[in-house]
């Protein structure tokens, strides 16, 4: 597996990581219904392949997605002390749901990331995690407050690194002067390109690498959704702005202008997609949300696709910046990023 560096290259704050990513919401009904077997079993060939940053969420399927890891990683013998560092995990914190899975806002004051965390490590039953960070901003919680508490974490020896998620510039550069900081989680895609603005400029200022979830956009430019299926029930895309109506007619056009790039270089949709998002720099890592075998090996082949000039340029005529219809999230959600103010 190719490696690249998270935060200031050759820093002693920095992370050494996998060039890929596994997102691993999806494992814990996110999407609607999943496989707890091959979810494990993605797990395991996703590791076996050098995929070691794993992602998730405390709240992802409330608990479920961390003790489903942490399932994976004593069947792979990893919570064994000398085996723990072969892999990375990152962990998003604050957000919070009530017993029917509604989302009722986020807590990241001090106490609460102490306690978030106690509980994240007995659910994964490790002795640390590598990279901890809030799931967005606690508008009610000053962002150094928040880093100071992870801060402490730190020097406790329970976190490694910490991390921020869907915040903008000057977060970043308050929560940098409290701490370093080795990473923002971002969505980033063909088709979420807001953080070339002034975030993605920002993050290399202060030396701070990306990590890029939706690359694919939750499944809509893999290459494989189509208007015949529906998000249905707990599958939070039947609430996302670019999958309904006349928007996702819009954006399933933009796929297959992409297909057609996609099939002149011999590669898949998704191949092309990701591959894009790895050519954006050697700070950026894209989360790949892949829940099945099948689709983990399709993402892990974007690794073999390099992108011409003229390869790049065929891209962005055929997807170009600002195209998509809809807003990434609905509007309650999108009111609570502080990447998007």
């Amino acid at each position: 597996m190719q490696q690249r560096f998270l935060g200031m290259p050759g820093g002693a704050q920095g992370l050494a990581t996998s060039a890929l990513g596994l997102g691993c919401m999806g494992m814990s009904g996110m999407y609607g219904p999943s496989d707890r077997s091959e979810s494990v079993a993605t797990l395991h060939a996703a590791m076996d392949a050098g995929m070691v940053l794993l992602d998730t969420g405390d709240f992802y399927g409330m608990g479920h997605n961390e003790m489903l890891i942490g399932d994976a990683l004593a069947d792979a013998g990893f919570t064994r002390a000398h085996q723990r560092d072969e892999v990375q995990i990152s962990v998003k914190f604050g957000a919070q749901r009530d017993p029917a899975g509604n989302w009722i806002g986020f807590d990241a004051r001090p106490s609460a990331v102490k306690t978030a965390l106690s509980y994240t490590l007995q659910r994964l039953r490790v002795d640390h995690i590598d990279i901890y960070r809030p799931a967005r901003l606690d508008p009610n919680v000053p962002i150094e407050d928040t880093v100071g508490a992870i801060a402490d974490m730190v020097k406790a020896g329970y976190v490694r690194h910490i991390g921020l998620s869907e915040v903008g510039s000057d977060t970043l550069r308050r929560a940098a002067a409290v701490h370093p900081i080795v990473d923002l989680q971002i969505e980033y895609s063909l088709i979420s390109r807001g953080i070339e603005r002034d975030i993605l400029p920002t993050c290399r200022d202060l030396g701070i690498g990306i990590t890029a979830y939706g690359v694919l956009s939750r499944g809509l430019i893999s290459g494989h959704w189509n208007k015949e299926w529906e998000s249905k029930g707990a599958d939070f895309r039947a609430h996302s702005p670019r999958f309904q109506g006349e928007n996702l007619d819009h954006n399933l056009a933009l796929v297959e202008e992409l297909r057609r790039v996609a099939a002149e270089k011999g590669v898949s949709v998704a191949q092309i997609a990701i591959a894009w998002v790895l050519a954006q720099g050697q700070d950026i890592v894209p989360l790949i949300g892949a829940r099945r075998r099948d689709r983990l090996a399709e993402s892990l082949g974007a690794l073999d696709v390099t992108l011409t000039p003229d390869d790049l340029a065929a891209i962005e005529r055929a997807v170009p910046k600002d195209s998509a219809a809809g807003d990434r999230y609905n509007a309650h959600a999108m009111a609570s990023l502080d990447s998007e103010r």
